[in-house]
């Protein structure tokens, strides 16, 4: 969003909301409604957008430990979407445990609303562990990679 300086993306489908706009400190801020919750909808038309998920505050992804490791950074997901940790069922995947990578290394890609992102490692290291199944759905901000550092 920042790259294309867009503040805000909506899409309404079969009764289902999806609303992104740019928040606090440019973070992304992710507002999903059915329409049969009248709550969301009534603050919606009243002109009152509904509260940022925990996410988009900073706090942690559940499941996140608090302390930190000296000498390992993590790969997290720019976005929400669904994690594959190869382009194609048949092919090799990005990066396994024991995979150096490099800043601009692609580990993986995020499907989001039909577009495949490629997601960089944005760090120099060795891929320690996997954290996320291929298949499965992330959320901002959510550890995808564990990379010791060197």
């Amino acid at each position: 969003m920042k790259r294309s300086e867009l503040t805000e993306f909506a899409v309404e489908e079969e009764g289902f909301k999806l609303k992104i706009r740019r928040g606090l400190n440019d973070l992304p801020v992710v507002s999903t409604s059915r329409a049969s919750d009248s709550s969301v909808r009534s603050g919606e038309s009243a002109g009152i957008p509904p509260p940022p998920p925990p996410a988009a505050l900073g706090t942690p992804a559940p499941g996140a430990p608090a302390a930190e490791e000296t000498g390992i950074s993590y790969v997290k997901s720019p976005m929400v979407g669904t994690f594959y940790r190869s382009p194609s069922p048949e092919s090799k995947a990005f990066a396994d445990p024991g995979t150096k990578v490099v800043e601009n290394s692609v580990v993986c890609i995020i499907e989001a609303m039909k577009i495949m992102n490629e997601i960089q490692a944005e760090t120099k290291g060795t891929i320690v562990e996997v954290l996320v199944e291929n298949g499965q759905p992330v959320e901002y901000g959510q550890r995808l990679f564990k990379v010791k550092q060197g």
